[in-house]
């Protein structure tokens, strides 16, 4: 039932999730976005004739895909969500690749002792790059 608010599915054997399947990143400059993006990921690019792009995983049907929705306009301010990523390699050495690519560290507060090194894309969207996958604590 969708009017309203649904109710809790609490306690139910058949309980459904959701799944992140598209990030989607306003943006101003669609082709410098499309560049920085569709290299950072390794993602190939499809332009749409109205002012938007989607990157797709190559041969991936499991991983999200990146939708760039032209927006004309700046980003303004901190980031309420942002995506972590994480290397196949050493993170040191993609944090360089990525600033190549135009990406620019970024200062929202952390104080060096994280386990993640804050960067902005060309645009300042914010994005970290982990020092390691996430892992469950054990216990």
């Amino acid at each position: 039932m969708v009017t309203g608010y649904p109710a809790c599915a609490c306690g139910y054997a058949d309980v459904m999730s959701v799944q992140v399947a598209q990030w989607t990143i306003d943006v101003k400059d669609l082709d410098l976005m499309i560049r920085f993006w569709s290299e950072a990921l390794g993602y190939e690019a499809e332009k749409g004739d109205d002012g938007s792009a989607k990157l797709f995983p190559p041969g991936r049907e499991d991983l999200p895909t990146v939708w760039l929705q032209g927006s004309g306009t700046p980003k303004k301010g901190k980031n309420r969500i942002h995506p972590d990523m994480v290397a196949d390699g050493p993170w040191e050495k993609e944090v360089e690749r990525l600033i190549g690519l135009g990406a620019r560290p970024a200062d929202v507060g952390q104080n060096g002792d994280e386990g993640f090194f804050v960067l902005a894309d060309p645009e300042g969207n914010e994005f970290c790059v982990l020092h390691h996958a996430p892992r469950r604590p054990a216990g």
